[in-house]
């Protein structure tokens, strides 16, 4: 399995603080990260500093194989990594448009952005509510919309910060069926998480950030 993203030297601050210091973070082409560790040990940051969302020190950062700097935020890395927030905004517009959105800003046809949006909605199970305004959906849906309008750009690193967070069994079990079908399509994901089943996802790398460091794990430990 080729890497995606190296970096080296990973240092996060708030001042005089520091918050994590990884000496390396490596994540290889179509693989799941399951990222955990405590309240305030920096998940979120971390996968926003993978995003761009958020600034820190790295020493050394290779994309694809390639030197990069990571700030300013990479621009081959910029339409290729997307991050998807716990509560994801949602445009008071239509669930065709929200989904729609990332292909509207690369400028792809309205032909091409229809036909993807179509073939989305129909993997993340949303053709039931696509007349409803995104205002009233669930946080379910919410959350399939989000992983819908991510898997339409195609990213080859996808963030998710607890995407089953608050979510009912039945939502949190749909979201779930959907996240291994994005690593068979070659995309890489790195989910920060409390939830115990997603801990547990097969074939999932788990990246454990505790005091400051981050451990990685074949599999859950107790």
């Amino acid at each position: 399995m080729s890497s995606l993203l190296n970096l080296h030297s990973l240092e996060k601050r708030f001042g005089d603080r520091v918050l994590f210091r990884i000496e390396t973070l490596t994540l290889d082409r179509g693989k799941a990260y399951v990222l955990t560790g405590s309240n305030g040990s920096g998940k979120s940051t971390l996968l926003k500093i993978l995003g761009g969302l958020e600034r820190a020190r790295v020493e050394q950062a290779f994309f694809l194989g390639h030197a990069v700097r990571f700030f300013p935020y990479p621009r081959e890395m910029r339409r290729s990594v997307v991050y998807v927030h716990q509560h994801p905004v949602m445009f008071d517009t239509s669930i065709e448009a929200n989904i729609g959105y990332g292909l509207a800003a690369r400028g792809f046809t309205k032909g091409e952005i229809r036909e993807r949006v179509e073939e989305a909605m129909r993997w993340a199970g949303l053709i039931g509510v696509r007349n409803l305004p995104p205002r009233t959906l669930s946080g379910g849906e919410k959350q399939r919309v989000a992983l819908a309008r991510a898997k339409v750009v195609e990213p080859k690193l996808l963030l998710l910060d607890e995407p089953t967070a608050n979510l009912d069994t039945a939502a949190r079990e749909q979201v779930m069926q959907l996240l291994p079908q994005l690593t068979s399509m070659g995309t890489s994901v790195v989910i920060a998480c409390h939830d115990r089943e997603l801990i547990r996802l097969s074939d999932a790398l788990r990246l454990d950030l505790r005091e400051g460091r981050l451990c990685a794990h074949a599999e859950d430990a107790e």
